[in-house]
């Protein structure tokens, strides 16, 4: 059984990604092949900058997305090593084998 702070932190994961437009964001992002900015990712999905913004606010705070200051806007990107770690993290949910928690955890790559 998996420790209640594992538990929790996957859980937060799973949170992040429970809104279609936040899947969404993630997918462009990754697929984009280069940082972008809010407006960029604005033009991009059906939806308004504050609401962009709130989505890549959830997306940075469980580590899927990367912001990096430049100049007066923020650039985002994929955090690809926790973006690596997800699919490890529902097969642990799932029974599909237990590996220690620091092999799966999600840190930023900078």
């Amino acid at each position: 059984m998996l420790d209640r702070h594992t538990a929790e932190t996957y859980a937060g994961w799973f949170r992040a990604l429970a809104d279609p437009t936040r899947v969404q964001i993630l997918n462009l992002l990754a697929s984009s092949g280069a940082p972008m900015t809010v407006g960029q990712i604005v033009e991009r999905v059906e939806v308004g900058q504050s609401t962009v913004s709130a989505h890549l606010k959830i997306l940075t705070e469980a580590r899927f997305v990367l912001a990096e200051p430049r100049g007066t806007a923020r650039l985002y990107q994929v955090n690809q090593r926790c973006v690596s770690c997800f699919p490890t993290a529902a097969d642990v949910v799932m029974g599909r084998g237990v590996l220690p928690f620091a092999a799966v955890t999600c840190e930023t790559t900078r």
